[in-house]
Parts: structure tokens; sequence; C-alpha cells
């Protein structure tokens, strides 16, 4: 089965291809080069359902699209939906101000959550399946590991004992938001080739 992926990212395509390892009959390509919707939705699940629809439109094939971000309970509930946008600058600058304002933030109030929204849009636009999943941890004092990106060095997991940024790829994937959701998503789409293949 052929996807589009909702992206001109090239790594984010390598993450989702590497997400998809085990799924042999799954192929995944990239959005075109002219693909560029503007994100104006409020919520994860509203810029999620832009690009996969778009996307869409524009190949005339199946399309998967994702929106994600970082909720911080003390900062009610920002970055949100701007966090690709928290500030000018490199993933470490907003890194930097996001510790810069949790300073003064105590210990048992640095709660926060990753947010996943995806939506897949068949090729006439309309959304056929939307799930979205949630990683709880909390922000951390200061930079740890480098496995990650965005704000992963500083999203500190108590029950690992570590940063998102200090786990193995392997596992993240498993765990994450992203990797939640993708699970879902390819549930959803095995089920609808199996259902094409009985036709």
């Amino acid at each position: 089965m052929k996807i589009v992926l909702a992206t001109t990212n090239p790594g984010k395509l390598k993450e989702f291809t590497e997400l998809s390892k085990s799924e042999p009959w799954l192929s995944i390509e990239m959005a075109p080069e002219n693909f560029s919707p503007a994100e104006t939705g409020k919520t994860f699940f509203e810029n999620a359902r832009i690009k996969a629809t778009v996307a869409a439109e524009m190949t005339g094939v199946l399309s998967v699209a994702d929106d994600s971000g970082l909720v911080v309970e003390a900062l009610n509930g920002r970055p949100g939906v701007q966090s690709a946008r928290y500030c000018e600058g490199t993933d470490a600058d907003r890194r930097k101000k996001l510790l810069k304002e949790m300073e003064t933030v105590k210990s048992d109030q640095r709660q926060a959550a990753f947010f996943c929204a995806m939506v897949v849009s068949n090729p006439d636009g309309t959304v056929a399946f939307n799930t979205i999943r949630c990683w709880e941890g909390i922000i951390g004092y200061e930079e740890k590991g480098d496995n990650g990106f965005g704000f992963d060095p500083v999203f500190f997991l108590p029950k690992k004992n570590m940063t998102a940024a200090e786990i193995a790829a392997e596992e993240k994937n498993r765990i994450s938001h992203r990797g939640q959701a993708w699970a879902q998503v390819v549930a959803f789409l095995k089920k609808m080739a199996s259902t094409e293949a009985n036709r």
C-alpha cells in the first residue's frame, strides 16, 4: 500500500520509514516539493487535518499527517501548537527559552506531556481516520542526552530516570506519543488494505 507522508522534511520521512520497517507492505513517500499548507489550526488535530487533506488532494493518494508539540502545565499549556515556533532560532534556542521560563517552577509543578495527533486523509480530502496520543513526563533542569531532537533533552521521564534524548531510539519509537499514534494508524491501514484485498 502506498501512502504519502504530508511533509517535505527528509528527516521526518526517515523517522516514519524506521517506524515502519516491520511493515514491508507499506510504502511511504514524501509530499511534493511545493507542499506548504498554512498551519492555522488552534489544535494539534486541526493542523494535522489541514496537512493531510492538502497532501491527499495534491497527490490523489491516501495521505498521513502528524502534528505534535509539548504542553507544559506551569506555562498554561504553552508552547503547545506553537512548539516548533516557540521562538526564533534553533531547537537549542527553544530549549534554552523553556528552561529559562521554568527557572522558578518548583520540582512538583513541572509536569508536561508531548501530544501527537495523526490524521489519515482519503484522496478526496475527507478524513478516513484520526487519533491523538500523549507521552507524560516533567521538564528537567538541564539538557541531557543527544539521541533526540526538539525538546527531548529537557523532557524527563521519571519512570525511566532519564530524558527522552537518553533512551534508545527503538524504545522511544515504541513508547513515545508519535510511536503510539503511528501504531494506531498502521493498524487502521492494515485493516483497510485487508478489506481492499478481499473485495
